[in-house]
């Protein structure tokens, strides 16, 4: 007896003992052409977003969460990277040499691959089409999605011809944010025993606009149609996210796992953009404008007992900074030599560190930059298509005072004007030209292919 009682205890030890050396999941979510206005956290009134909500308040959420690019593909490489998208020529849709993500950069998913956790991706890629560039040749063992910028939410033809399961078409009949959730509780279930990296990559809210009927009734009081489409679409997406923290808590890993959210850029309320809408009240802008309403975007890091829960954080951070955020979360080593433009955020948002995490941010998209240091966002942007040369550029705004960039204190600040293009241009002499055109240049053409 009593060696069975020591053979118990023993046992019970190491069990803990691992349970308490396991290095925690990570989970990284985005969404697609979210509005800033449209998540409860935010204020939104007229679409309930209740599991986004919950998840804010369990974790930090960032009033100035920016991403590096103004749409799709460059945010989704600047992510995947943590370096900004443009110092491998990915600054447009089109990618880098040759289209795509370069192979020469190394990814999120390569890194924790090595650090052994097993990898896997649920969702739009948009980084290449390629055999070469496909989730499972940059560092993902898993893969359910589709490689486009866009597509059809409902089962048919391009069901059939463009989602796969690894490299395989498979034939998809459900909803397609409720079939990317549905993976993602799958791919929670298989690795449940092991560490785990999972990047849930939604198309929703992105066009083209569709939703199912049982959701569209949910939301019969709103009378724009297009509104309407959206509310449903955030709904699903909503209810997805739910439930991979629902399953997280059944297997009681909620605590081991970091999660992180955000929206690849603005919502698409310009005219020359695939409306969708979204409001990014109070920002001004849109996708494709370096104004606030295109790159500043909902942004949420929760890991419970980690850091703290339902703190507001309100200096500016990017989507840059999860990569460097989570290996150290992680214990995956890092340095130098990996080049991050993103920072550890981890001492900055537990309250260890009191100070900003960077001195400055910058954004260049084509004839569009911006610089933001303090609350200071020196900007060109554009209204249509080009940016109007007759117009005073580069504009001065002070996002403290005037979060909606309404008022220009270029003429006030000329001397504030030229510190910050003198250090946008320092930046910017550092970065190789641009490979693509962007989708202001392509128009038509790059609305119908996705943006």
């Amino acid at each position: 007896m009593r060696i069975s009682t020591l053979a118990f205890i023993s046992f019970a030890f190491a069990t803990l003992t691992f349970a308490a050396e396991r290095k925690p999941n990570v989970i990284v979510i985005v969404g697609d052409d979210m509005g800033y206005a449209d998540v409860g956290f935010h204020g939104c009134k007229d679409i309930p977003t209740p599991h986004l909500d919950a998840l804010a308040k369990a974790g930090v959420r960032c009033t100035n969460g920016y991403v590096s690019g103004p749409y799709c593909s460059p945010t989704r490489a600047g992510l995947l990277t943590g370096r900004y998208q443009q110092r491998f020529g990915h600054e447009f849709n089109s990618g880098g040499p040759g289209g795509g993500l370069p192979l020469s950069e190394k990814t999120m998913a390569d890194r924790f691959k090595v650090a052994g956790y097993k990898t896997g991706m649920v969702g739009k890629w948009h980084l290449g089409g390629k055999p070469e560039q496909h989730p499972m040749k940059r560092g993902f063992d898993e893969y359910f999605g589709f490689l486009g910028g866009a597509h059809s939410y409902f089962p048919g033809r391009d069901m059939l011809k463009s989602i796969l399961r690894g490299t395989q078409p498979v034939e998809e009949n459900a909803y397609l944010t409720d079939a990317f959730g549905r993976e993602a509780l799958a791919f929670i279930d298989r690795h449940k025993g092991e560490p785990f990296f999972l990047y849930l990559a939604f198309n929703a809210v992105h066009t083209p606009m569709h939703a199912d009927d049982e959701r569209l009734k949910k939301f019969a009081h709103i009378t724009d149609k297009t509104r309407r489409t959206y509310a449903a679409m955030m709904s699903a997406m909503d209810d997805a996210v739910g439930a991979v923290r629902a399953r997280l808590q059944a297997h009681g890993l909620e605590e081991n796992t970091i999660i992180t959210f955000f929206s690849d850029n603005g919502g698409p309320v310009m005219p020359t953009t695939s409306i969708n809408g979204s409001i990014n009240t109070p920002l001004r802008g849109s996708k494709r404008q370096t104004l606030e309403g295109g790159i500043r975007v909902p942004f949420i890091v929760a890991w419970p007992k980690h850091l703290p829960a339902g703190k507001v954080y309100d200096q500016p951070v990017i989507q840059l900074d999860l990569q460097p955020t989570l290996l150290a979360a992680c214990g995956v080593a890092f340095g130098a030599a990996d080049k991050f433009d993103g920072v550890n955020l981890l001492p900055y948002l537990s309250g260890k560190e009191t100070g900003a995490p960077h001195d400055k941010l910058f954004w260049r998209f084509g004839e569009q930059m911006a610089i933001r240091q303090g609350d200071w966002k020196l900007v060109r942007y554009g209204r249509t298509e080009k940016i109007d040369e007759n117009e005073t550029w580069p504009k001065l705004y002070n996002l403290k005072e005037d979060i909606g960039e309404a008022n220009d204190l270029s003429a006030k600040h000329p001397e504030k004007v030229q510190e910050l293009e003198a250090a946008w241009k320092q930046w910017n002499a550092d970065l190789p030209k641009p490979v693509g055109a962007s989708g202001a240049q392509k128009g038509k053409k790059k609305k119908k292919s996705g943006e």
